[in-house]
């Protein structure tokens, strides 16, 4: 919202307070200022002049020398100025640049000879001053600008800074107003909160106007069809209109507002909007077919052809304004092509209506358009602003004589208007806000708001449709009693804010593998469908049934993410191609696995990436194995998987070379070698390793408790086993069956030797073991240690596995 701080001293004078002050104490009291500008602040040394002599150039045929008065601001003597325009003459008024002076865009002038003969300044345009036509209908776009005096602006003194004299001078003030307060989308809303936050007395007047007789029920029907979209429509015809421009002051103010003039009935409806904050519209009543307007929703495949040009296609759930046969409007977004006010234009109808914000919003972007009045009604607007916004147009237009108003209205009006009532309990508001204000202050702040205190109940003005419980009570008081003279106060709670168990273990896993070297990343939940022919993702997976976004920012980011896997390649792969020789990565985020129509399932994954250096196999391995004793996972096992059935994954890793991880029947993760395939696909010329883990599946496995162990009493008694076996049998497997053997005095088995060679028949392989055996009650015997190896012999011997002789 741009104000123009001309406007807004027409209801409160603020002419004498610095614009600093004005922005910086707005902004505290809750309308937040963005910055402000001032019309024509580049120009300088720009006056009013007068040509008193136009001669030829005596060297050239399309130059003229000209001598101009210009006041005040010269030495008292003509000053003499070249220039190529052919639409000047003596006697006119002009905008003449004096030599040093300077015009926007930073353009500077300074005096010359232009084909021998001097000059000392120049003469304006319209565009060398930052202007168009619409600022100043009578001159010519493509010339000097011809200065003529307007009725009710100042008389040009020569030597008057051109500023002053056209009216190029205001401030306007940006505002970021929040979604909640569309009242202040307007200076009158602005106005209320300039009076409330310095305490200056509010000047704002009921608008009236004269009006002829005449019924316009004679002349028009409306009908509401849809009452909860549009709760209140009013319309009013004004007859015999003159189309012509708007006078000077109306210019200037819609043109600080960022509005461009166009004719003196559309700028009294932009004039409106901005002054009330309404969006209103005028129809030619040429074009309302049968007299009638309905307020009504679209029907299927209903076209219209908007004032932009662009015809549009409607469904039914959008409201349209309708005359006897056909749309004629969307109903708080824009008219349509016939309804706009042409220059053979005799008759009007002016409309002031409230559409339900929601229904405006939802058109708006189906249809693609969003306008100035889209954008105030799909906040949620007062009904009951509606008729002293129509009324302040048919002020206007009596005020500028463009038009013959008919006294009477339609209002087809089905608003509540019940007051809301918020309970005024200052006790409450002094323990919500840690302060102490008087309960008759916080009155004052009310009463200078509107709000009506009476009862224990502060009832709010209509417009505010953002008060709804005592919380917007205390900010009302709050941020005019100001917010920085409300005393530090500490957060206060029921008890110490403490972390989650799942927070915890999460934060457990990143510490761990933050020590293990390897560097957390941070990668987009949304992800594209291709990324999962990059792992090599079955068609028939179920992970590749997914959350599709509705409105997503390209293909790259189509789908919610079933698997963390290609998250990681990518980082990798980027690495990569960025001639990283080495990384070791992880990312601990969500999977989004759908749940029918309710929302998706978020489990929490570990994903793991690697490659460069020397890395292989159990790097990855070693990493996992390490990070699940630190977060207290003990006893899992590694089985070889090559099967997607068993890990959906599974086929993005290399065969034989990755493994899943179980503890029991649960399977807690996979990690391994990518798959050659997969390498390719990223574009990765190494190998490179992964792991994902299942956090929430490894968090029910985890010991919360660490036991302390003492160091042991007595000694250790070691055994060394070798093993011939068949090769495909999985060392694990040996592991397994030793550990069951020699049952609780086992405190290790250590893996020493893979042998295949000449002694080994073919098929098989050696795997030697070091056991170690201790007990807490005393020191095993020879006796006790031979009887754990036979056993261990004897549960070998069931897995094909014999000593090595």
């Amino acid at each position: 919202m741009n104000l123009s701080m001309k406007w807004l001293n027409d209801y409160v004078d603020v002419s004498d307070m610095p614009i600093k002050e004005f922005c910086s104490g707005l902004t505290i009291s809750g309308s937040k200022v963005e910055r402000w500008e001032t019309e024509g602040e580049e120009i300088d040394k720009v006056v009013v002049g007068k040509l008193l002599s136009v001669v030829p150039h005596e060297n050239s045929d399309h130059l003229v020398v000209c001598q101009v008065d210009v006041g005040k601001a010269g030495s008292g003597e003509p000053i003499q100025i070249v220039t190529g325009a052919s639409n000047v003459k003596a006697g006119d008024i002009v905008p003449v640049a004096m030599d040093g002076s300077t015009l926007p865009g930073g353009v500077k002038i300074k005096k010359g000879k232009l084909r021998g003969v001097e000059s000392n300044g120049m003469l304006c345009s319209l565009g060398e001053l930052g202007l168009t036509a619409r600022d100043f209908p009578y001159a010519i776009e493509d010339g000097i600008f011809i200065m003529q005096e307007e009725e009710g602006c100042p008389t040009f003194e020569l030597g008057m800074d051109i500023r002053e004299a056209i009216g190029l001078n205001d401030i306007s003030v940006e505002f970021e107003i929040t979604s909640n307060r569309p009242d202040c989308l307007a200076v009158l809303g602005l106005a209320r909160e300039t009076h409330a936050t310095f305490d200056r007395s509010l000047k704002i007047k009921a608008p009236e106007f004269k009006g002829i007789d005449g019924d316009i029920n004679s002349m028009l029907k409306v009908e509401i069809h849809n009452k909860t979209l549009c709760p209140r429509y009013i319309a009013g015809v004004v007859k015999n209109v003159k189309i012509a421009p708007s006078p000077r002051w109306m210019r200037e103010r819609l043109r600080a507002s960022g509005v461009r003039p166009i004719n003196n009935f559309v700028d009294i409806t932009n004039y409106v909007m901005l002054e009330y904050g309404h969006p209103m519209h005028a129809f030619d009543i040429r074009y309302i077919n049968g007299a009638a307007i309905n307020i009504r929703n679209a029907k299927n495949g209903e076209t219209i052809t908007t004032l932009d040009g662009m015809e549009r296609t409607l469904t039914e759930n959008m409201l349209v304004i309708a005359d006897a046969d056909k749309p004629v409007a969307v109903a708080g977004v824009m008219g349509g092509e016939y309804s706009g006010i042409m220059d053979d234009t005799v008759d009007v109808v002016f409309e002031a209506a409230c559409f339900d914000g929601a229904s405006v919003r939802t058109t708006a972007k189906a249809l693609g358009m969003r306008t100035d009045a889209s954008a105030r009604f799909e906040k949620g607007l007062d009904p009951q602003n509606a008729y002293p916004a129509l009324i302040r147009a048919f002020e206007l237009v009596e005020l500028l004589g463009c038009g013959e108003v008919v006294k009477t209205i339609i209002d087809a009006d089905y608003s509540d208007k019940t007051p809301k009532g918020v309970k005024f309990d200052p006790e409450w508001i002094n323990n919500f806000l840690g302060s102490d204000i008087p309960e008759a202050e916080m009155k004052t702040y009310l009463e200078r708001l509107d709000f009506k205190v009476e009862n224990g109940m502060a009832y709010a003005p209509s417009v505010r449709i953002d008060i709804e419980c005592k919380a917007d009570i205390a900010e009302e008081v709050a941020r005019l009693y100001g917010y920085n003279k409300i005393p530090k106060t500490i957060i206060r709670g029921v008890a110490e804010a403490q972390l989650s168990p799942k927070q915890k273990f999460e934060r457990s896993i990143m510490n761990a593998m933050t020590s293990l070297g390897a560097y957390e990343i941070t990668t987009y939940s949304f992800i594209s469908p291709k990324y999962f022919d990059k792992i090599r993702l079955p068609e028939n997976s179920p992970l590749r049934k997914t959350v599709i976004i509705t409105n997503p920012l390209g293909e790259d980011t189509s789908v919610m993410r079933t698997t963390i896997l290609p998250s990681v390649c990518e980082v990798m792969a980027r690495n990569y191609n960025n001639r990283n020789p080495e990384v070791c990565l992880f990312e601990l985020g969500n999977e989004y696995i759908p749940n029918g129509g309710e929302l998706p399932d978020e489990p929490v994954r570990l994903g793991v990436g690697m490659y460069g250096g020397k890395r292989d196999f159990y790097d990855i391995k070693g990493i996992i194995d390490s990070m699940l004793e630190l977060v207290g996972v003990e006893d899992v096992e590694y089985t070889s998987c090559t099967d997607s059935a068993v890990f959906a994954e599974a086929d993005a890793f290399h065969p034989g070379r990755c493994a899943v991880i179980k503890k029991g029947d649960k399977v807690l993760g996979i990690l391994g070698e990518l798959h050659p395939e997969v390498l390719e696909n990223y574009g990765i010329g190494v190998k490179a390793y992964a792991a994902k883990i299942n956090v929430t599946e490894l968090m029910a496995e985890a010991t919360a408790v660490k036991v302390y162990k003492p160091l042991p009493k007595f000694p250790a008694t070691t055994r060394d086993l070798a093993i011939v076996c068949d090769e495909t049998l999985p060392v694990a497997e040996l592991e397994k069956a030793i550990k069951k053997a020699v049952g609780n005095i086992l405190e290790s088995v250590t893996l020493f030797d893979v042998y295949q060679g000449k002694q080994i028949a073919e098929g098989k392989k050696s795997v030697a073991y070091a056991i170690s055996m201790r007990s807490h009650e005393g020191t095993l015997t020879d006796e006790q240690a031979d009887a754990a190896v036979k056993r261990v012999l004897k549960e070998l011997a069931n897995l094909g596995a014999e000593l090595r002789a």
